[in-house]
């Protein structure tokens, strides 16, 4: 999304302002663009529920690509969970993109919010015959409902988006173009399906692209920054508490707690450690202009889906431990590492490189690569857990002074 200064009805420079007035006969108010200098702004409850929900979908998935690597299919199971990743994560981040432009909290936006929130919960239930039986059907099904909900909240729009129109009328014709494509794609045989998948994501990378290009709609950076790192924390938490799940079902399968509890305490580790790097940058500095919103925004594909793809390489790692997987010792580790490697390099691209700061800008990619490679070392995951300890001191001791980071920034 792109920054611009829509004149909504506003009271100075505070929130936006939407006199009772503009309430329709159905309780209904305009679909105002938001103020991008809205003071104050920050997530609602009901974002943070459908966060919540949108985080039961990954977790699925995560313990589903736990499986599939677990039983031996590595490049299956990452390929399947990529494009189930990918239709969880462009339906938040669209909601997300929408939310911060033309929120109004009525009870229509939060019925269609809720129906996008019943859609992933659907898309959950497709994930086993994803992975299992390479079944798209119900997952195709329950994104285009998710999708489909979001046509209608654009439309909505576009009756008040004053400059914004033209923007809003192509997000509602772009996605249900592509939406049909999805319904057909359905039709098509196994192997071509798969290469219709790939033009499809194409084709919803796309939407935006266009859309903004022929009139922009408003963001607020800070909302839509701290969006970003709530859904992250979630995340992380999430990942935590699959693993810790999976070292409490495994204790009475071992023989030395030993090992076991060296785990724990390695993934405990490495989770604050990804949740420090994360927060060191303050992100909304860093989104200024089309080109660095988008990046932002789609750049968070590959960490949301290492954050999410985390516990499933613990839990691979436990599998090993246990002999119930298919894997060998060396191949499990990069389970574990590849996630960690992907989620540091994500957030140096997004954010930390910009600091301008070259031993920052050399001992993070310098640590994402060495984790990358610790696998060939004697102790995998151990390695990994103190070269992140080792990028966080360096984070610690080279933090931007904030006042100076910010004149330079704005």
């Amino acid at each position: 999304m792109s920054m611009s200064n829509h004149a909504g009805a506003r009271d100075g420079d505070g929130p936006e302002v939407v006199p009772a007035a503009e309430a329709g006969r159905f309780r209904l108010l305009q679909m105002r663009p938001r103020d991008p200098e809205e003071a104050g702004r920050s997530a609602t409850p009901l974002e943070l529920f459908f966060d919540l929900v949108f985080v039961v979908a990954v977790s699925i998935a995560s313990v589903n690509l736990h499986h599939a690597l677990g039983e031996g299919h590595v490049v299956e199971g990452l390929l399947v969970y990529g494009v189930i990743f990918f239709g969880i994560w462009w339906a938040w981040i669209n909601s997300t993109w929408f939310a911060t432009s033309f929120a109004t909290d009525d009870w229509l936006y939060r019925l269609l919010t809720f129906v996008q929130m019943g859609g992933v919960l659907v898309l959950a239930a497709g994930v086993a015959p994803a992975f299992e039986e390479q079944d798209f059907s119900l997952l195709i099904f329950s994104y285009v409902v998710m999708r489909v909900a979001m046509v209608a909240q654009w439309l909505r729009a576009s009756r008040w988006a004053g400059e914004s129109r033209r923007a809003t009328q192509l997000y509602a014709v772009g996605i249900s173009a592509v939406q049909a494509l999805w319904l057909l794609s359905l039709l098509l045989p196994e192997p071509v399906s798969f290469i219709a998948i790939g033009v499809l994501i194409l084709a919803e990378l796309a939407v935006p692209i266009v859309a903004e290009r022929q009139g922009e709609t408003p963001w607020h950076p800070h909302h839509l920054t701290e969006r970003f790192g709530l859904f992250t924390l979630i995340l992380l938490g999430e990942s935590l508490l699959a693993s810790a799940n999976a070292v409490i079902v495994a204790i009475e399968e071992v023989d030395e707690l030993g090992p076991l509890l060296w785990i724990a305490t390695l993934a405990l580790v490495v989770t604050c450690a990804l949740w420090w790097i994360y927060f060191w940058s303050p992100h909304h500095r860093l989104i200024t202009d089309y080109a660095s919103s988008v990046r932002h925004g789609y750049a968070h594909f590959f960490v949301f889906a290492a954050a999410g793809a985390l516990s499933a390489g613990i839990e691979v790692e436990i599998d090993v431990l246990t002999e119930t997987s298919a894997l060998d010792p060396l191949t499990a580790s990069f389970t574990v590492t590849v996630p960690i490697a992907v989620f540091v390099m994500g957030i140096w691209g997004i954010a930390l490189r910009h600091q301008r700061d070259r031993v920052v800008n050399t001992v993070v990619p310098l640590g994402a690569l060495l984790v990358l490679l610790d696998p060939l070392l004697p102790f995998p995951v151990a390695v990994s857990a103190i070269i992140l300890a080792i990028v966080v001191l360096v984070l610690v001791v080279r933090a931007p002074d904030e006042a100076h980071e910010h004149a330079r920034l704005e």
